[in-house]
């Protein structure tokens, strides 16, 4: 693997595993595609250090079991703002 993906990967992974925010969170400050954060946290991540892999899946599955919260918080304040 080319090592400035495995840079990416790594820098990735450390900001979600210090800030706890989404892929589309990660993707917007590293400038690169929610697509591309989310291979690199899931595939190439388990290659480099599983341990690590470990910590950001913990993170993952959190994301994942409160995102229809998020969703409808995000509906109720469109909605809001539209009023």
């Amino acid at each position: 693997m080319n090592s400035l993906i495995t840079k990416r990967v790594l820098d990735e992974a450390n900001y979600m595993l210090d800030t706890k925010q989404t892929i589309r969170e990660v993707a917007n400050i590293f400038k690169v595609s929610k697509s591309t954060v989310h291979k690199d946290l899931h595939e190439r991540l388990f290659a480099i250090d599983n341990k690590l892999f470990k910590e950001i899946d913990t993170i993952l599955q959190y994301h994942l079991n409160i995102r229809h919260i998020r969703g409808g918080e995000s509906t109720k304040k469109k909605y809001k703002n539209l009023l």
